[in-house]
C-alpha cells in the first residue's frame, strides 16, 4: 500500500490527540515505497501528480483504520506476546540511565498520585542486576515498591550476575544499561536466552562487536531496540516519508550537531560515590570484563566515558543521538562508504590537564554513502553553538525545528516541488514513547524504530569515526566482507580491546 502525505498529516493528528498511544506501531510513519518514485514522471508537474493521487486518500485512510482496528483484536502471526499481554522486563545495569530511563520508565511509579509519564506500556519489572551493591539495593526498593503498588504477589529479584536475570523464564525483554564494553556479551547471551533486547546507545564498544550483535539478532529473530529516543521522534519519520515519495529529489547533504559547553569537563558532573569499594561493594575485575587489567580507579567507574578503554567519547555518547535519526530520515539507511573524523582536546587539556581524559572535547564527522549522500555532524563539549538540522535534496530541502518540519523547493525546481510546513510531529524525543515502540514491535512482530539494521549502520559510522580520528586516516568500508581500508586500498585492522593497554 502507498501512503501519501495526506495520510501522514492525519496520522500525526491522531498521535497528538493521545500521548499514551504515541508511536504505538513503530511502522506507522515508516512506510517503504520503493516504487513510489518510479511513478513520478519528470515530464509532468509533481503538483499534477499529487492532485491526481489525492483523490485516493479517503479510500486509503478507510482501509488503514479498518486494518488497525482488526489488528488490535489479535497479535500478528509470529508474535511472541499477544496484543494485551504484559511484557515482563529485566534490567541489567541500573546506574543513571539504567535506573532512571529504563527501570523507572517501565515501572512508571506514581508520586503524589501522579504517574511518571502517561504512556501506557503494560509492562512490569521483575528483576535487576548490577555489580555495585548500592545500585542493586536501590533497584530492589524501586521494583518492590512498584510490585506492591500494582498488588502483585511474585517477589522481585536483584542479582550481581546478569546471567541470573537471563535464566528467569518469565522475563520477555531485557534492558541493557551497562558500560559500553559489556553491551555485546550481555546482548548476545540475552538473545541466545530467548530475550528481546533494548540496549543503550552506542550499541557497543568496538567495530567487530557490532556485527556480533547484528548476526545474533538475525539468527534468533528477536527484537532489538537501540536506546536513542530520537529514533522515535516523529519529525524524522515524517522526513523519511517525504524523501521516499521523491519530494526533494536525490539526497545531497544531511547535517546536524550535538554541542555543549561544560566548564567542569563533560561527564565530570557524575558523583564519585564513597560507597564504591573494590572487593566490598564492587567486583572491579568483573566490571573490567574484556578490558585489560588495571588498578581500581573511581574516575574510571563513574566517569568512564572519558576513557578510550570503555568509550568512544562524544562520538559514542552525544553524536550517536544524531546519527541514528538522520539515517532513519533518509528513508533507506545505508552503510557508510567512507568516513572521516577530526577532533582534539586542546581546550580541555589547557583547562583540566591532559590526564583528565583520553577522548576529544570536539570533533567533526563526515560520512559519504554509496548513494552519494554526505552527512556532516559536529560535536563539542567546549562550545554550544551547533549546526541547524537540515537535509538537502537536489530539488528541495528539509529544515527541522523542535517538532516541526518545513520543505522548501530549490529555486530551479520551484514549479515542480510544493513547499510544505508540518507542525506538532509527535512524539518528541521521548524515552517512554521509544520504549512503547519497542514493546509494540514485540507484541506485533514488527520492526522497532531503532532496530538492528539502523543500529549496525550507525555503529559502523561511530566505530569508523573513532578509528579515523585516532589513526589519522580516512577509512573506507566494504559491506560485502565487512573490511576496512584506506583510499589506497591498504587494509586496516579495527581497534579492539587489545589496542587499549594503558
Amino acid at each position: 500500500m502507498v501512503y501519501n502525505v495526506g495520510f501522514l498529516i492525519l496520522w500525526t493528528a491522531c498521535l497528538h490527540e493521545s500521548a499514551s498511544s504515541a508511536f504505538g506501531n513503530g511502522s506507522a510513519l515508516v512506510v517503504h515505497n520503493p516504487s513510489f518514485r518510479l511513478m513520478l514522471n519528470k515530464q509532468n508537474s509533481r503538483r499534477d501528480f499529487l492532485k491526481k493521487s489525492a483523490a485516493g486518500t479517503a479510500a486509503i485512510m478507510a482501509g488503514v483504520h479498518g486494518a488497525k482496528t482488526a489488528h488490535a483484536k489479535a497479535p500478528a502471526t509470529g508474535s511472541v506476546l499477544g496484543a494485551n499481554d504484559t511484557v515482563v522486563c529485566g534490567f541489567i545495569g541500573v546506574g543513571g540511565q539504567g535506573f532512571n530511563a529504563h527501570l523507572l520508565n517501565v515501572t512508571n511509579p506514581t508520586n503524589n498520585g501522579r504517574p511518571r509519564h502517561n504512556v501506557q506500556l503494560n509492562a512490569i519489572g521483575a528483576a535487576a542486576c548490577d555489580l555495585f551493591s548500592k545500585r542493586r539495593d536501590q533497584a530492589h526498593a524501586a521494583l518492590d515498591a512498584a510490585r506492591q503498588e500494582a498488588g502483585r504477589d511474585a517477589a522481585v529479584e536483584v542479582h550481581e550476575d546478569y546471567r541470573a536475570v537471563l535464566d528467569n523464564p518469565d522475563i520477555d525483554a531485557v534492558f541493557i544499561g551497562t558500560v559500553d564494553h559489556w553491551h555485546t556479551q550481555i546482548a548476545v547471551d540475552a538473545l541466545d536466552a530467548g530475550k528481546h533486547v533494548y540496549c543503550e546507545k552506542p550499541m557497543t564498544r568496538y567495530f567487530h562487536e557490532g556485527f556480533q550483535i547484528y548476526d545474533k539478532v538475525k539468527e534468533t529473530g528477536k527484537k532489538f531496540q537501540v536506546g536513542s529516543q530520537f529514533c522515535t521522534q516523529g519529525k524524522w519519520h515524517a522526513a523519511a516519508e517525504l524523501i521516499r515519495a521523491g519530494r526533494i529529489g536525490p539526497l545531497v547533504l544531511a547535517q546536524d550537531s550535538y554541542c555543549r559547553n561544560t566548564p567542569i569537563g563533560e561527564w565530570n558532573y557524575y558523583t564519585l560515590e564513597p560507597e564504591l569499594e573494590p572487593g566490598k561493594t564492587i567486583d572491579w575485575e568483573k566490571w573490567l570484563g574484556p578490558v585489560s587489567a588495571r588498578e581500581f580507579n573511581a574516575q574510571h567507574y563513574h566517569r568512564w566515558r572519558k576513557y578510550y578503554p570503555y568509550c568512544a567519547g562524544i562520538l559514542g555518547d552525544l553524536l550517536a543521538h544524531r546519527i541514528h535519526p538522520l539515517l532513519i530520515a533518509t528513508g533507506a539507511p545505508e552503510f557508510p562508504k567512507r568516513v572521516c573524523s577530526v577532533g582534539n582536546k586542546k581546550i580541555g587539556d589547557s583547562i583540566l590537564g591532559e590526564e583528565d581524559r583520553d577522548v576529544t572535547d570536539n570533533c567533526q564527522l563526515l560520512t559519504e554513502f554509496p548513494s552519494g549522500l554526505c552527512m556532516v555532524i559536529t560535536g563539542s563539549s567546549v562550545n554550544e553553538q551547533g549546526l541547524g538540522q537540515v537535509i538537502r535534496g537536489n530539488e528541495g530541502t528539509l529544515y527541522f525545528s523542535g517538532e516541526s518540519l518545513e520543505l522548501r523547493p530549490e529555486r530551479p525546481f520551484a514549479d515542480l516541488v510544493d513547499g510544505e510546513q508540518m507542525d506538532n510531529l509527535l512524539p518528541g524525543a521521548d524515552v517512554p514513547a521509544h520504549i512503547h515502540n519497542f514493546f509494540t514491535a514485540i507484541r506485533e512482530d514488527g520492526q522497532a524504530n531503532g532496530n538492528i539494521d539502523v543500529a549496525i549502520r550507525a555503529q559502523t559510522i561511530i566505530s569508523m569515526a573513532e578509528m579515523s580520528e585516532r589513526m589519522g586516516e580516512m577509512l573506507y568500508f566494504n559491506e560485502e566482507d565487512r573490511s576496512l581500508h584506506t583510499g589506497s586500498g591498504q587494509k586496516i585492522e579495527p581497534i579492539t580491546y587489545a589496542t587499549e593497554t594503558h
